[in-house]
């Protein structure tokens, strides 16, 4: 009778929560909340510069050179100086400036710390001239180049996983009210990091931390300056109406409409990106005057301020949904075209943030659709802001936040309409986008005979 083989026990899984329960992880804690203060601080001090140069560059100085007022076709000059300076700051610091905002949106690694003054003073050029892009990139670079550098002055030797989630809580920490919530913020970076499963909570219970003190250093800061906490806000929210048939068939609609818009813009820039790079100087200066030109021709065509197409439209964004009864539905759209072709070429050519154009632009979009029957104010806006963004960003989670959570309470009502707005431009924005060429397989190796 043959003995029955014993089969060996089955290896016990290992914890995937074991770091949790680590000194070393309560220590990292420690780290995070006393880092969330100065990064904090910092990106504050960021914001209210850029916000004092935009006032500065469009207020002060034409009024200080004898003008009435701001000319229309004063972003033209102010921009292709702009474009100079962005251009010899990516040509001739380290780290080309940072993040290529063409690109999309893509959570990657801390810059070093060489490479950080190239970034803000790309950033901080761009910005204060008034181009299409945000604040959000350069901040979350920013934060996490600090982050690293400063745990990295008083400890050579940390671990890179340590080194990885301190620079993730520094981005967290840059970035907790700017979008209105340090939820959203980091939603917005777990999912451009497409963190998931255990390793996301491993490093969000950090990065919570961090942007929690951010909001507290955001908040404090803003009371004792008065400058605000430089946070997207809507004041006025008119109410809209529950879903029905004809709110679904207007989602569809704009998630369409969005996806085309989204992918001509993304191509564009993209198109443009390698040859802005090739002649540098020239071209950027270029762009930032043909971004000039798209304000002046709106100003002119509408008879409306030139800054409804420049600058992010975070700031705007409120205005432009309070106001939204003083635009024609031919001004919505001139304004969309006009503000489309000044984002792409910000794009290709500076530095910034692709989301809060994104936002700005889908915002119009909706607005303009709402002239027609069947659509209210406050859906057409919501679904424009959520199918424009993820067009953009690719991130359907965040675009569904960003378009709902900013809402309040008409934001739960519209929730619906806008998930079906994202879904659909998420889906035909990836199939009009071209799949990545395969890399080439490696040669077979020969076979002596």
């Amino acid at each position: 009778m043959s003995a029955t083989p014993v089969e060996p026990p089955a290896a016990t899984p290992p914890d995937p929560f074991a770091l949790v329960r680590t000194r070393k992880y309560a220590v990292l804690l420690i780290m995070t909340a006393l880092l969330g203060i100065p990064i904090s601080a910092v990106a504050f001090g960021f914001l209210a510069l850029v916000s004092e140069l935009q006032s500065l560059t469009y207020t002060d100085l034409p009024r200080g050179l004898g003008f009435d007022g701001t000319p229309s076709w004063w972003p033209i000059p102010l921009l292709a100086v702009a474009g100079l300076l962005v251009a010899l700051s990516i040509r001739c610091l380290p780290g080309e400036g940072g993040h290529k905002p063409a690109e999309g949106l893509v959570a990657k690694g801390a810059p070093t710390a060489a490479e950080l003054p190239g970034i803000a003073l790309a950033a901080v050029a761009s910005l204060g001239a008034g181009v299409v892009l945000g604040p959000e990139a350069p901040l979350i670079a920013l934060g996490g180049g600090l982050a690293v550098y400063a745990v990295r002055s008083v400890k050579r030797d940390i671990q890179p996983n340590a080194s990885a989630v301190l620079g993730a809580a520094g981005s967290f920490a840059a970035v907790s009210t700017l979008l209105g919530s340090p939820l959203l913020g980091a939603f917005l970076l777990m999912e451009a990091a497409g963190l998931g499963g255990v390793m996301m909570g491993v490093v969000l219970v950090p990065g919570l931390l961090a942007a929690g003190i951010g909001a507290l250093i955001f908040t404090g800061l803003g009371s004792w300056t008065g400058l605000g906490t430089y946070s997207l806000v809507l004041h006025q929210v008119p109410h809209a109406d529950r879903p029905d048939i004809a709110g679904f068939g207007w989602a569809l609609v704009i998630g369409v409409a969005a996806a085309l818009l989204g992918t001509a813009i993304r191509r564009a820039a993209l198109f443009l990106q390698p040859r802005v790079e090739r002649r540098r100087v020239a071209a950027t200066a270029l762009a930032g005057a043909l971004v000039g030109v798209a304000a002046l021709v709106y100003a002119e065509g509408t008879g409306r301020a030139a800054s409804d197409v420049m600058y992010s439209g975070q700031s705007a964004l409120g205005p432009l949904l309070a106001g939204q009864a003083g635009y024609t539905a031919a001004a919505l759209v001139v304004l969309v075209v006009c503000k489309a072709i000044a984002y792409s070429l910000s794009l290709s050519s500076f530095r910034g943030g692709p989301v809060f154009p994104s936002m700005f632009v889908g915002a119009a979009v909706g607005l303009a659709m709402s002239h027609l029957p069947g659509l209210d104010v406050t859906s057409g806006f919501a679904m424009g802001v959520g199918a424009m963004c993820v067009a953009m960003l690719r991130l359907p989670m965040t675009a569904v936040l960003l378009a709902t959570l900013l809402l309040g309470t008409e934001g739960l009502t519209v929730m619906p309409l806008v998930i079906v707005a994202v879904v659909v431009s998420y889906v035909l924005s990836h199939r009009l986008t071209p799949a990545p060429a395969a890399a080439p397989a490696p040669p077979a190796a020969a076979v002596s005979p």
